[in-house]
């Protein structure tokens, strides 16, 4: 599902116009990034956690070139899928 399926989905299943619920999407992954550059945790009980983490500085190896070069260390964004989403992800049949 990509976001204009979403947005449709969600517009059918609540009666709000795509409109609206594209700026409540938009709005919703601004707040969530704003939230996460602060440093702070963003937690939808049920559903999971997003937060930062630190990747440390490591050795890497060029694939085009295979010298060794050094990475830095990055912050990274993390999800966590709280329970009722693993529960329900888990009666998925797949195949």
């Amino acid at each position: 599902m990509n976001k204009s399926e979403l947005i449709a989905s969600l517009s059918e299943e609540t009666a709000f116009s795509k409109k609206d619920v594209a700026r409540v999407i938009d709005s919703f992954t601004r707040i969530v990034e704003r939230t996460l550059k602060k440093g702070e945790k963003v937690s939808l009980t049920g559903f999971g956690s997003f937060w930062i983490s630190m990747r440390p500085a490591r050795n890497g190896i060029n694939p085009a070139t295979k010298k060794r070069i050094s990475l830095p260390a990055v912050n990274v964004p993390r999800f966590k899928a709280g329970k009722n989403l693993r529960k329900t992800v888990r009666a998925v049949k797949i195949g």
